[in-house]
């Protein structure tokens, strides 16, 4: 007898999936090889945060055969496949972005197309620049600089130590919510989430001395229960290092909609189709020479033009 029933996708290793039923029982789940989602081409058809109907066979195996309609997700173009887009997690109630001034170096411009993906799926995201005992204090002083920045704009920020962590101001922003944990290789995601929990959930890694960037530890997407930390529930989500951020399914016209600061002074272009890029009465141009607009900004939103840009792929 098959027997159906609902649960939560709480792990992804790509070809398998750990699914938490609503009888609290975690069960190994499969897909059939041509499981799609219509009107979206991702190389993950499935992702952690998805709620699905799971099919138990009479043989003992469990496959996924329905996702429920997610509410928003967080995407980004593959890396194999430049027209395929992978999904880092879905139904999420925000993104904490974990980010390193050095050690290893984290580009602005991956921070800004991050935001802006998340901006167009309405996410909010928390930046939490890590490893601060590192720095030197012209360094912190840097790091200020950007919080400014970002807070100017309108986004929450941090900065932390992971390995010696504040619980307190982490309780305000995780309690309740499903957060994803995002970054770079070697931020310190496997670190910050060991001392959240008090105990090794995750390896972490070294930083390659070469190159001066993380080495990948986690291999796989999960979710983990926040009930296990003291005085706390929801979920946090921890996915592989991102090396990069390539957008995808954004029209050029729109993307500017979703870098907040070029969104509000492009009311003031002359023209309602400005893209910023060297138009005629470009108020946009003009608040980045001003000052208003930070120029980092500027460059990852012409970054962003770039992808629309089929070629760039090939």
């Amino acid at each position: 007898m098959v027997v159906s029933m609902y649960g939560l996708v709480t792990k992804s290793t790509g070809s398998q999936y750990g699914v938490l039923t609503e009888t609290g029982e975690t069960l190994l789940c499969y897909i059939k090889g041509n499981f799609r989602i219509k009107g979206i081409r991702t190389t993950n058809p499935v992702a952690v945060g998805d709620k699905v109907q799971v099919e138990q066979q009479t043989d003992g195996t469990n496959w996924i055969t329905s996702i429920e309609p997610r509410r928003n997700y967080i995407i980004r173009r593959s890396t194999n496949l430049s027209k395929e887009a992978h999904i880092l997690a879905s139904n999420v109630d925000q993104v904490l972005l974990l980010v390193t001034l050095h050690h290893p170096d984290t580009n602005l411009i991956f921070i800004d197309r991050f935001l802006a993906t998340a901006e167009a799926y309405r996410v909010p995201v928390v930046i939490v620049f890590n490893k601060m005992d590192l720095l030197t204090e012209p360094e912190k002083e840097e790091v200020q600089t950007l919080r400014d920045l970002y807070h100017h704009i309108g986004y929450q920020t941090m900065a932390i130590c992971a390995k010696n962590l504040d619980k307190a101001p982490m309780h305000d922003c995780l309690n309740g919510k499903i957060t994803l944990l995002a970054g770079n290789s070697g931020v310190g995601k496997s670190t910050f989430l060991n001392t959240l929990f008090g105990k090794e959930i995750t390896r972490t890694g070294l930083i390659s001395n070469a190159h001066d960037k993380g080495m990948h530890t986690t291999t796989f997407s999960e979710m983990y229960d926040l009930n296990d930390v003291p005085d706390m529930s929801g979920y946090i989500i921890d996915i592989p290092g991102i090396k990069g951020f390539g957008s995808i399914d954004m029209n050029k016209y729109e993307i500017g909609h979703y870098f907040r600061e070029i969104f509000t002074v492009g009311q003031d272009c002359r023209y309602s189709d400005c893209l910023h890029t060297g138009e005629p009465g470009c108020a946009v141009e003009q608040a980045v020479i001003e000052g208003r607009i930070a120029v980092s900004r500027y460059e990852s939103y012409i970054s962003m033009l770039g992808d629309c840009d089929e070629t760039k792929y090939r």
